[in-house]
């Protein structure tokens, strides 16, 4: 048995909802660093937290998106966990825009001035709406009902969702930092090789 294959029996034998469990356990974990003021949460653990979050939930859009062409390209059969892992984005997605909303500007009226008057806050509002009815339809009563062409049109919301998302990082970050690049960089070139494979219909 090949490399991928070993891994794949492996991956067989892990629930899909362990991605949801290990989400919950290190979002628990980021809060109760940051309330606690320990580690990299010494100083403004406010604004760490949020930019933990917000890094976890791109960070996983990100694997989600590589699901696809990782099987294509290794054989690394990630499918049973593509759901669980998209969900567990758009938690932390939530999760950001709670920190955000709740503890930083505090106010509902807030909240409306900073998406009207920043660009940033406007591109990341815009990522966040597009995931909602993504998470609230990542289900099998939904694919049903929806029907399996309409709801896999409805989850290509994931493509400009993962670039506003980068892009909204891009904004945040002060000064010239990679990081934030190398995400667009490879939610941009993953989006494109979708494309090449198949420009007539792009699978989710």
């Amino acid at each position: 048995m090949d490399i991928a294959g070993k891994l794949n029996a492996v991956l067989r034998r892990i629930p899909a909802p362990t991605v949801y469990i290990v989400g919950a356990i290190y979002a628990a974990w980021q809060f109760w660093l940051a309330l606690n003021q320990i580690g990299p949460y010494l100083a403004e653990p406010i604004n760490i937290l949020e930019r933990a979050y917000g890094e976890v939930a791109l960070i996983l859009l990100v694997v989600g998106l590589l699901v696809t062409p990782l099987r294509k390209w290794t054989g690394v059969n990630l499918m049973k966990f593509r759901r669980a892992i998209g969900v567990t984005a758009f938690f932390f997605v939530l999760a950001h825009f709670l920190v955000f909303a709740i503890l930083d500007v505090q106010s509902i009226g807030r909240v409306w001035t900073e998406i009207v008057k920043r660009p940033y806050v406007t591109i990341g509002m815009a990522s966040f709406l597009m995931l909602i009815p993504l998470a609230v339809t990542s289900n099998n009563r939904s694919v049903r009902k929806l029907g399996g062409a309409t709801w896999r049109k409805l989850h290509k919301l994931t493509y400009p969702a993962a670039v506003f998302g980068a892009v909204h990082y891009l904004w945040l970050v002060k000064g010239f930092q990679m990081e934030p690049i190398v995400y667009l960089v490879v939610i941009l070139g993953l989006l494109s090789l979708r494309l090449k494979w198949n420009p007539a219909r792009v699978a989710p």
